[in-house]
């Protein structure tokens, strides 16, 4: 070679004629140690640059929450700082910190530059466009050529917004070159349109060929369904592997494997060890939910992993056997069997002015039986806020009523024993029931009247706080305990909770489900039912994070007002509510505002409570007394101050006080700014924003349990288990522990595995977003049955286009797989031209059987009864599908 072009081993060079002694001896006095060799920059004078200052002129900037990107550069700069200050410290020189940019001047650079900002805070300002509409070119592409040319002729940008990869490539084989000066990409819009201002044009996929969108419905959310889209997988998440512990996830890697490609989950463990999990054993990887921060991670190859699990296992009998005493002194203790339903009843069914849901009717249908049997029922009912769970209440109390039997109701607040109070009594005001409300609201004497007709059989059902646990209150005959959001009630109270559930029916509502209430009812410790579909024409709520802008809150509840409803403002502290009271009137003088909190008296705030409802007052500005309560229809926007000192939950709730109608709702979260809070109060915050969608709370439940870590959920004990191993591990655990004792032998769930020679995989040029070939994987190892597999075929087809031979490979042998299943085979092995089926050791064959496979497959086959019982069978040669004919001969087996 001619030259060799040798790079510096430093940033910074000493000039020869500058390198004197007395220079060398000063930085010997520096760099003492190899790692102080990162601070020699302070030493020389540079000029002040970054990264900025080698980026061409026209560059855009995408900054992803500026003001915390601008806290956390005064924070950098301010480490510097301490840091140099304790360097010079130790020296004779004092050279002038002259070797980072000031975090003023960058800030300024990055300001002054073409930029994008994305602020999870709403936007202080929002801004219009002046928009033309676009054409529908119903097919015609001639149409659309013409379009596109006469936009470049114009200097116009072109974006086509296609719904998923098939459609882009459709349209660009189609377009031909006339797609060289257009921009297509994936994006779901309603329409297209023009900005002439901007020079641009937007088109969509389905206004070019006439296939319009489907408006989007809010889905029901299953168990199983909720759960596998809130855990889709991110670099950097921290993962569960059930053989080998917890390790973290850097992605999806495609490798040459016997000369075949697959796609592989790469997983990193201690010291940098990796594991390469193939995609048939991705059910075998869940997200890891349980402490706050990072978990340690597990050491591939030795015990570790196996020794935790044995102790987890061992520390989990306690609350398993617990859990068993109580499922079985459900089961033997004697209940009151309820009658069928009465014409009351009906009569009472048929007077709801509503279309119940589907889930409604089934939870509706799922209580009653319970009432019906003879053991006492444990029930949960979860669903969202304003799903209907208080009419499925008033139906079962209702039906107790109608047999001689009093039913008590209890909340956690006043406010909600309040709401309840007009509910039942509007719903049963036909019949002659007496319902009354035991609670700080009553005068001492009225108190004492109820208790005694409670205790003479007058009263028929009774609402009350925690106040009707006490011992005074006595029933003639009690028969049934609804109770609602019971995780808010105090730990006495939950204790003599417990006790009534021994003596009567319980019936338990719950809008923020627990996960171990959840999980509890999946094992049979309890009963549950879920309502997850929406009432008909419900609308999501839109959620806003805002700064305390007078402008933009004066706006928001003035819009409403426009529209003759009534606003909610929310202020948890009493010392300052006056103050804001103040403030509101002053921006809005015709406010007709109400102050609610737990400290006013307690006829004054029922009256208060009783005037909104009657629309006395158009803004109620109350403390956290609400989040429970009042169900008012003409209450559709709610503001909600210095939001990131409430829980999830909390707040969730909070924002179920309103969108109760067909209205559209509107929340608005007060924060002082997004760089002040601390990293759970932002998580929070954005998940209770993210999850906007009808009955999302069980994503918030999940969410919640994901950062506080697990909190309290299974008491100190069993806490330090569910940190070890992680909230799916342990559950898993506890349902076998369950099973031991009870003396059931636990069969782990057949596993088949198939070994091709073709590339089983799905391709980056098929589905490039590394997240949704998770969720495809995902689906494909959940499918268990030939109709389930047909489905996903289908969606597969309308979202990507053309399936490629790879993912046909793929989901041919996953159809294996669910027909090997079925046979009880637990690995097909394709090899030349040889078919291995290799058994499971529970499987067993007699002569007859083995005359019936051998007549009805009608090839050369060896049967090898060894372990486990083996059959090799010579494929045709001349039949070039091997998984085809693998098909054909387990369909004949």
């Amino acid at each position: 070679t001619d030259s060799v072009l040798i790079l510096p081993h430093r940033e910074v060079i000493l000039e020869n004629s500058k390198n004197s002694d007395s220079n060398s001896d000063i930085l010997e006095q520096i760099f003492k140690e190899e790692s102080d060799r990162e601070w020699s920059g302070i030493f020389f004078k540079k000029e002040q640059v970054s990264l900025l200052n080698y980026l061409p002129n026209e560059t855009v900037i995408f900054l992803d929450e500026p003001e915390l990107i601008f806290d956390q550069l005064e924070k950098y700069s301010q480490q510097i700082e301490q840091a140099y200050q304790t360097k010079i410290s130790e020296l004779d020189l004092k050279p002038e910190i002259n070797f980072q940019m000031e975090a003023d001047l960058l800030k300024k650079n990055l300001l002054n530059s073409k930029r994008i900002e994305h602020q999870t805070l709403a936007a202080e300002a929002d801004f219009n466009f002046r928009q033309q509409e676009t054409v529908n070119f119903n097919s015609n592409l001639e149409l659309l050529k013409d379009s596109l040319e006469d936009f470049k002729s114009k200097g116009f940008g072109t974006i086509i917004a296609c719904d998923n990869v098939g459609q882009k490539q459709r349209l660009e084989e189609l377009l031909g070159q006339a797609a060289s000066h257009v921009f297509c990409d994936i994006g779901l819009l309603e329409s297209g349109f023009i900005f002439p201002e901007i020079n641009l044009a937007v088109l969509t996929d389905h206004q070019i060929f006439t296939r319009y969108l489907h408006r989007y419905k809010p889905p029901k959310f299953k168990e199983g369904i909720a759960l596998s889209s809130y855990k889709s997988l991110t670099p950097g998440d921290y993962v569960v592997h059930i053989d080998f512990g917890i390790g973290k996830y850097y992605g999806l890697e495609t490798l040459k494997v016997d000369g075949r490609k697959k796609e592989f989950l790469l997983l990193y463990y201690l010291n940098n060890d990796k594991l390469f999990v193939p995609l048939e054993e991705f059910n075998r990887v869940q997200k890891y939910v349980g402490k706050d921060g990072a978990p340690p991670l597990t050491r591939l190859g030795g015990p570790g992993w196996d020794k935790i699990k044995a102790q987890t296992k061992k520390g989990i009998k306690e609350i398993a056997q617990d859990l068993l005493k109580l499922y079985a002194e459900r089961k033997t203790r004697p209940g009151f069997p309820y009658s069928a339903d009465t014409v009351w009843q009906k009569q009472l069914e048929d007077s709801f002015i509503y279309q119940e849901t589907e889930d409604q009717l089934k939870t509706i249908a799922d209580v009653k039986a319970d009432l019906e049997k003879p053991n006492p029922m444990d029930r949960l009912v979860c669903g969202d806020v304003g799903y209907g769970k208080t009419e499925v209440a008033i139906r079962a109390a209702f039906k107790v009523v109608l047999e001689g039997k009093q039913v008590a109701v209890l909340v956690p607040t006043t406010v909600l024993a309040f709401q309840h109070l007009n509910s039942f009594s509007e719903r049963l005001r036909d019949f002659p029931v007496r319902i009354e409300m035991l609670s700080r609201f009553k005068t001492k004497k009225e108190q004492k009247a109820i208790l005694e007709d409670l205790k003479a059989g007058k009263a028929d059902i009774v609402i009350g706080t925690h106040r009707l646990l006490q011992k005074d209150v006595i029933f003639k005959e009690l028969g049934l305990v609804i109770i609602d959001e019971e995780h808010r009630f105090g730990v006495v109270a939950k204790e003599k909770l417990k006790q009534l559930r021994h003596l009567v029916d319980a019936l338990t509502l719950t809008a923020t489900p627990i996960p171990r209430t959840m999980q509890l009812s999946l094992i049979g410790a309890r009963d549950l039912s879920l309502i997850n579909t929406p009432p008909k024409n419900r609308l999501p709520i839109q959620t806003e994070i805002i700064y305390f802008d007078e402008n933009k809150i004066g706006e928001a509840i003035t819009r409403e007002l426009l529209r003759g409803g009534q606003v909610y403002f929310v202020h948890n502290r009493i010392q300052s509510i006056e103050q804001v009271c103040q403030l509101l009137k002053s921006m809005i003088p015709d406010l007709k505002i109400a102050i609610a909190h737990g400290q006013l008296p307690e006829k004054k705030l029922e009256q208060i409570m009783t005037d909104f409802y009657h629309q006395k007052y158009n803004c109620l500005l109350s403390t956290a007394i609400i989040e429970s309560g009042l169900d008012i229809p003409t209450v559709n926007t709610i503001i909600i101050n210095r939001a990131e000192h409430f829980g999830l939950a909390d707040l969730y709730q909070l924002r179920g006080r309103v969108g109760r109608s067909y209205h559209k709702a509107y929340a608005y979260l007060i924060v002082p700014s997004f760089s002040s809070l601390n990293e759970t109060a932002r998580k929070r915050l954005k998940a209770i924003q993210q999850f906007s969608q009808l009955g999302s709370n069980f994503h918030l439940a999940l969410k919640d349990l994901e950062i506080r870590g697990a909190g309290n959920l299974l008491g100190s004990k069993q806490h330090g288990f569910l940190e070890k191993v992680g909230v799916d591990m342990y559950f898993k655990l506890l349902e076998e522990t369950i099973q031991e004792l009870k003396g059931e032998k636990i069969t782990p769930p057949l596993e088949v595995k198939v070994e091709s020679e073709l590339d089983i995989y799905i391709p980056t040029e098929f589905i490039s977003d590394e997240s949704t070939r998770i969720e495809i994987y995902t689906k494909l190892a959940q499918i268990n049955n030939l109709s389930q597999l047909e489905e996903l075929k289908t969606e597969l087809q309308d979202r990507f286009g053309k399936l490629t031979i790879e993912v046909e490979n793929l989901l041919n042998v996953t159809e294996l797989k669910v027909l090997a299943k079925e046979r009880l085979i637990e690995k097909v092995a394709l090899k030349k031209d040889n078919l291995e089926l290799e058994f499971a050791e529970t499987k067993r064959f007699s002569r007859i059987e083995l005359e019936r496979i051998t007549t009805a497959v009608s090839l050369p086959m060896e049967f090898r009864p060894e372990q486990k019982f083996k059959v090799v069978i010579k494929l045709e040669q001349d039949d070039s599908n091997q998984l085809e004919q693998t098909k054909n001969i387990l369909l004949k087996i």
